[in-house]
């Protein structure tokens, strides 16, 4: 659909929108990353079994799927950047509260209230779409997945280390990272990037729930595929990340003892890596020479291949592997689907895509870590792995039949 909505930009401003969102987007990131790795061990500190540790990422994802709707609409109303302040906000107390924590149940709380306010990034993202040309949305939302691949490479480092010294110094780190990031949204995003007037003449665009916004979006056939697409790498990936470290600390021993904090943020710290250098240096290029679909089809091959390959090794060497794959996979797939639906919808819908976008990515992480927990807590550990294959084995048909079909017409 044509952008006519949207603003003219000169080069200059989209250069300086761009770096500051860039630094908004990886300040955020790493207070994430570096929880992620922690949390199972922190919860199993308070006896959390491995299905109680995939109900806290559920837990979370259920308010995000509730929450995250109403704030992509809000931003699509009143604008991106405060949005995303108070969702920066909540991220920054629910780590206050992670820190304090005396009992699992104040472990949930803490998830209850980040998922709340947890619209930091798709309210970034409908800010990109914003700024970025049509044909240069993928290459702009690959750079900030370079973000991503910074916040996974950073982050979980300094998780391995500061965990030495109790799990909480790296929880009240990532509070501070977070406390940051407000400092650094309020100063240096630059004004809105949405038109007052033309968002205000649409008074129609109603609220409705995420789900409501998702399946409405389904009855459009191009966004329709896209949506089911990108839910089957949601559902792959929120298994992979749920059942991870749980994995790792059951299947293998480094230097005597079980895998622990430490191990899985190197691990996660390497895939971190991997992701710099494709989203920072490949992505571009690989897009504008294979085109969109291509890559897309590329993605959910070798994230197959990379999570079969999972339910077979026996040592912790072999993750660097297995981290090829899934790796290109996972940095190609979020991307340059989402660079797709954008160009499907106007700009003053792209903040209630994304909020559609979240809800669908919430569901998948309602869903996905009980699935992948549960595979972990029967100590089914290579049917986790193949759960998540399977998953992209079915996008490489889903792809593949489309190509197909095309090829025919």
């Amino acid at each position: 659909m044509a952008d006519a909505s949207t603003p003219k930009q000169t080069p200059a401003p989209k250069d300086r929108r761009m770096t500051a969102i860039f630094l908004v987007v990886l300040i955020d990131i790493l207070g994430l990353t570096i929880i992620l790795p922690l949390l199972p061990f922190y919860a199993e500190r308070f006896k959390a079994n491995p299905l109680e540790v995939g109900a806290l990422v559920s837990v979370y994802a259920l308010c995000q799927m509730v929450a995250g709707p109403f704030l992509g609409h809000w931003s699509d109303r009143i604008g991106r950047k405060p949005v995303l302040i108070v969702s920066q906000i909540g991220t920054f107390i629910g780590f206050l509260i992670l820190g304090f924590a005396q009992s699992l149940v104040w472990i949930f709380i803490s998830r209850i209230m980040d998922g709340l306010t947890a619209g930091n990034l798709s309210t970034a993202q409908a800010y990109i779409t914003d700024i970025a040309a049509p044909q240069d949305r993928a290459k702009q939302l690959g750079k900030i997945g370079i973000a991503f691949g910074l916040g996974f490479f950073v982050g979980p480092t300094l998780t391995a280390f500061l965990s030495k010294f109790g799990y909480q110094v790296p929880i009240f780190t990532a509070a501070g990272l977070s406390a940051l990031s407000i400092l650094a949204s309020a100063t240096l995003l630059p004004k809105e990037t949405i038109d007052p007037v033309t968002h205000a003449a649409h008074p129609d665009q109603k609220y409705t729930s995420g789900i409501s916004q998702a399946v409405a979006y389904l009855k459009n056939p191009a966004l329709a595929k896209l949506l089911i697409q990108i839910g089957l790498f949601y559902f792959s990936f929120s298994s992979f990340m749920a059942g991870f470290a749980l994995f790792c600390e059951r299947k293998f021993t480094v230097n005597g003892h079980q895998m622990s904090a430490t191990e899985v943020g190197y691990a996660l710290a390497y895939f971190g890596f991997l992701g710099i250098l494709l989203q920072g240096f490949m992505i571009g290029p690989l897009v504008k020479r294979f085109g969109e679909r291509t890559i897309v089809y590329a993605g959910f091959i070798t994230s197959t291949i990379g999570y079969a390959m999972m339910a077979f090794i026996s040592a912790p060497i072999w993750i660097a592997v297995t981290g090829i794959f899934t790796g290109f996979g996972t940095g190609v797939l979020r991307p340059v689907l989402i660079a797709e639906m954008t160009a499907e919808v106007a700009a003053n819908e792209r903040g209630r895509l994304m909020g559609a976008n979240q809800a669908l990515q919430s569901l998948a992480q309602i869903i996905a870590p009980m699935i992948a927990t549960t595979f972990i807590l029967r100590s089914l550990l290579p049917e986790w792995a193949m759960f998540a294959a399977i998953l992209n084995l079915v996008g490489v048909v889903f792809v593949m039949m489309q190509r197909k079909k095309a090829a025919a017409q």
